[in-house]
């Protein structure tokens, strides 16, 4: 005789969504969620609890639970169950070991995520008894993330994210945009200390340049919104959340370790954020200034274009993010383009002869 079919809620993790499927086996409710979800179905079928099931990759995880907890039937576990995407690596198939592998690695990354305060106890119990210095590092890590206040902006919200600033600082993105405006008024500090180099004759044209780059950045605020999670898509280099991404290496397109950091989350962060660097891909202080005086003593006529030089010295044009390991002191061995290093001349205009009649 068959068993009689019993109703099923499926959802995604961490979607509030549930969807409902009927079946009369734990492995046909599966099948049937794994056609809804998009994911294929064929691993970890006999579905007891603790048992894993293989979905695509990227899909995260499934949770089903029963809708009615009078069900008692073997068929259908009377827990949860967690339904993981392993990868599998080219030729080799995936055991059992390696589903309860990645299980056991997404119950850790969920804790850090949505830590609970009995995790956090235990976690300090350890730490304080804890000798092995690998142990630790872990737990302090642990620790050191469960503390983040991410959503917290203002000094009343988040107090011990302002220990050791100004009390002028009375909120975080304030506080981050002024740490990128320093850092941009610096370059404008070794740009001015170059008018000596360049002769008297040429002073006066080198000074016109610097105050148009002057007047340029007193009108985006010294680029501060780099910084800023409150800024525009556009004028910041992190998410909305304050989660800023390493960009690589000057000579990479990417950062292979996916080095990431929120100096919005908590002090520690905030600090270590400020070794971080806005690295020159062509090299300020061996390349681009020392072409800008060059352009302006040779200019013979021309007009130097300051704003490819402004953008080479202040922008992210020419400015990566990196983690401090992604800095590489190395020269770069780039050069500014000569067609761009003065403004195009306007063409002449022939006149046309005139026609005698």
């Amino acid at each position: 005789m068959l068993q009689k079919p019993k109703s099923v809620k499926l959802r995604a993790l961490r979607s509030p969504r549930k969807f409902g499927v009927a079946g009369r086996s734990c492995q046909e409710v599966l099948r049937k969620g794994c056609l809804r979800f998009q994911v294929p179905a064929g691993l970890g079928g006999d579905c007891r609890p603790g048992s894993s099931l293989s979905a695509a990759p990227g899909c995260a995880c499934t949770r089903m639970a029963r809708s009615s907890p009078k069900t008692t039937s073997p068929a259908f576990p009377t827990t949860p169950s967690w339904c993981c995407s392993p990868r599998a690596r080219p030729g080799r198939a995936v055991s059992g070991k390696d589903l309860g592998d990645v299980s056991d690695i997404g119950r850790f990354l969920s804790a850090f995520h949505e830590p609970h305060a009995g995790l956090v106890q235990a976690a300090q119990q350890l730490l304080c008894d804890e000798q092995a210095p690998q142990r630790q590092r872990l737990l302090a890590d642990l620790l050191h993330n469960v503390s983040q206040n991410i959503a917290a902006e203002t000094r009343a919200e988040d107090p011990p994210w302002f220990e050791g600033l100004e009390s002028r600082f009375q909120n975080k993105s304030g506080y981050l945009r002024y740490s990128c405006e320093s850092r941009i008024r610096s370059y404008l500090r070794e740009v001015s200390s170059y008018p000596s180099l360049v002769g008297a004759e040429a002073q006066e044209e080198f000074l016109r340049v610097l105050g148009s780059m002057c007047q340029k950045l007193r009108s985006v605020q010294y680029n501060g919104s780099y910084f800023d999670r409150g800024a525009k898509g556009g004028g910041r280099l992190c998410t909305p959340e304050g989660w800023f991404s390493c960009q690589g290496p000057f000579d990479m397109d990417s950062c292979l370790s996916r080095h990431s950091i929120n100096p919005y989350s908590n002090r520690e962060s905030r600090i270590l954020f400020s070794t971080w660097n806005l690295d020159h891909i062509i090299e300020k202080k061996r390349t681009i200034i020392p072409t800008l005086v060059e352009a302006i003593k040779e200019q013979d006529g021309r007009e130097v274009d300051w704003e490819y030089f402004y953008g080479l010295l202040f922008t992210s044009e020419n400015l990566k993010l990196v983690h401090i390991v992604c800095h590489k002191k190395t020269i770069h061995k780039l050069n500014c383009d000569p067609n761009r290093i003065y403004k195009p001349q306007p063409r002449l205009k022939r006149k046309r002869p005139v026609r005698k009649r």
